[in-house]
C-alpha cells in the first residue's frame, strides 16, 4: 500500500514503523473474514482493513474525529487477523501506532477518563483491588447484572508447594489474578514440582497490558521495568524461564524487549527477560500426568486469542489435556475471540456481550462438564455467562 507520510511523522520511529507496515498490506480482504467486530457489525471501518485506511489517513496528515477513535476503540487486539492476513502485517503494532495518534488529538469524555485512570490505579495495587473486591461481593445485590455476574466467589488456596528443586522457574503472578483467583498461580506452582521444577515467587506486579492497551504506553514502561527489578536477580541465580499463566500478560512480556528496545537502562535486560518468558503450556513435561479422579472426564477447552494469534501456541493444551484422559469437546470457531480483551468488555459491553454469547453457545454445545481456558481475563468473561464451572486449565491438571 503506497504512502506519503505527512511531515510531523515522516522522520520518526513511529513513522518508519507505519510505512513499513502498510506497505504489507495488499488490501485483499482475507482479515475481515477471521475479524469478530467485522463478523457482527459488518462495516468495514470496524475491520482489520478499515482501520488500516484509518490510520493511514492520519499518518499522511488527515486530522482524526470522534468517530475515528470509535472504530479503533472497537477493535478487540485479538489479532486473528495476523493469524489469516498472507501478508504477514503486523496490524497491532500499526494499531497501536494509530491509537496513540488518537489519544494525543481527540480528548475523551470526563467520565472515560475518570474510570480509565481509576482502573490503571486499582487493579496493579494488591491492596486496592483486594478492598475492591471484598466491597463488590458486600454491595453485588446493588450492582448491575453484568458486573455482578464476573464477581467471582471467595475460594480457598493452599500454599504453594516447598520441595526443593536443581531446577527453578519464576511464576509471573500478576496483578488482578493474584487477587481473584490465586489458586491458579497455586496450581501452577504444583504444575511445575510435579515437573521437578521449583517454582519462585517474587514481588512482580501487572505487567503493563491494561494500561498499554488504554494508551498509557508510560503504564506499561513503569509496570516493566519494575517486573525486570523484581526477576532480575532470579535470573542471575540462574531461573530457567518466566513462566505465566494468564496469556495476555504472557504475550506483552514476551514483547518486553521490542517495547523497552531504546531504554538505555532497561533495554537489554527487557531483551533477556523476553527471551525467557513462556507460557505455562509451553513448560517441558517430564513427569507422568497427574492423577484426576473421576470428577471430570470431558471439557471444553477456550483457546485465547493471546494464546493462539498472539504467542502463536496452538494445540499445545489440547495435548496436555488429552494425556492427562480428557476428552475433548469440540468448539465451532474456535478462532474467535470471546469479548473479553482485557478491559474491552467494561467500555465496548455490548459487543462484548454479543461475543460472549456465540462463544458460550459454541463451549457448551457438546455438553462438558468444564470449561477451560488459559487466561484470567477470559476465564472472568466466560464465566459470567456460563452454565457449568469455568477454570484454568492447569487447575484441572494439577488438582490440589
Amino acid at each position: 500500500m503506497k504512502t506519503d507520510l505527512a511531515d510531523f511523522i515522516r522522520d520518526t520511529a513511529q513513522g518508519k514503523a507505519a510505512e513499513s507496515i502498510l506497505r504489507k498490506c495488499v488490501h485483499c480482504g482475507f482479515c475481515t473474514a477471521t475479524c469478530p467486530t467485522y463478523q457482527l457489525l459488518g462495516n468495514e471501518l470496524d475491520g482489520p482493513r478499515g482501520r488500516i485506511y484509518l490510520i493511514k489517513q492520519m499518518v499522511e496528515g488527515a486530522v482524526p474525529t470522534a468517530r475515528t477513535q470509535l472504530h479503533l476503540d472497537r477493535c478487540l487486539t485479538c489479532r486473528s487477523c495476523e493469524t489469516t492476513c498472507p501478508s504477514g502485517v503486523n496490524y497491532s503494532k500499526l494499531l497501536e501506532i494509530g491509537r496513540d495518534l488518537v489519544e494525543e488529538q481527540v480528548e475523551r469524555s470526563f467520565s472515560e477518563r475518570i474510570i480509565r485512570m481509576g482502573l490503571q490505579i486499582v487493579v496493579p495495587n494488591r491492596f486496592l483491588t483486594t478492598v475492591a473486591l471484598k466491597l463488590a461481593r458486600l454491595t453485588s445485590f446493588a450492582l448491575p447484572e453484568n458486573i455482578k455476574r464476573k464477581i467471582p466467589p471467595k475460594e480457598s488456596c493452599k500454599p504453594w508447594p516447598v520441595r526443593k528443586h536443581s531446577r527453578r522457574m519464576v511464576i509471573h503472578q500478576g496483578c488482578i489474578q493474584r487477587v481473584v483467583k490465586p489458586q491458579i498461580n497455586a496450581a501452577a506452582a504444583r504444575y511445575l514440582d510435579r515437573q521437578s521444577i521449583t517454582p519462585v515467587q517474587t514481588s512482580d506486579s501487572c505487567c503493563g497490558a491494561l494500561g498499554f492497551h488504554l494508551g498509557n504506553r508510560d503504564f506499561l514502561i513503569r509496570h516493566a521495568r519494575k517486573n525486570i527489578d523484581a526477576w532480575w536477580p532470579q535470573i542471575e541465580a540462574g531461573a530457567e524461564a518466566i513462566v505465566s499463566t494468564a496469556s495476555g500478560c504472557g504475550v506483552t512480556i514476551k514483547e518486553y524487549g521490542e517495547l523497552l528496545a531504546d531504554d538505555s537502562e532497561y533495554g537489554h535486560k527487557a531483551a533477556k527477560v523476553s527471551s525467557l518468558a513462556i507460557d505455562i503450556s509451553e513448560v517441558e513435561r517430564n513427569a507422568p500426568p497427574a492423577e484426576l479422579g473421576e470428577n471430570v472426564r470431558n471439557v471444553a477447552f477456550h483457546s485465547p486469542c493471546t494464546l493462539q494469534h498472539g504467542q502463536k501456541i496452538v494445540h499445545s493444551v489440547e495435548r496436555i489435556l488429552g494425556d492427562h484422559g480428557l476428552s475433548l469437546e469440540s468448539v465451532e470457531n474456535s478462532h474467535l475471540c470471546c469479548g473479553s480483551a482485557g478491559a474491552y468488555s467494561l467500555f465496548q459491553p455490548e459487543i462484548a456481550g454479543q461475543l460472549l454469547e456465540k462463544k458460550i453457545e459454541a463451549l457448551e454445545r457438546g455438553k462438558p462438564q468444564t470449561i477451560v481456558t488459559g487466561n484470567i481475563g477470559c476465564l472472568l468473561h466466560l464465566n459470567s455467562r456460563s452454565s457449568v464451572p469455568v477454570k484454568h486449565w492447569v487447575e484441572i491438571v494439577a488438582p490440589e
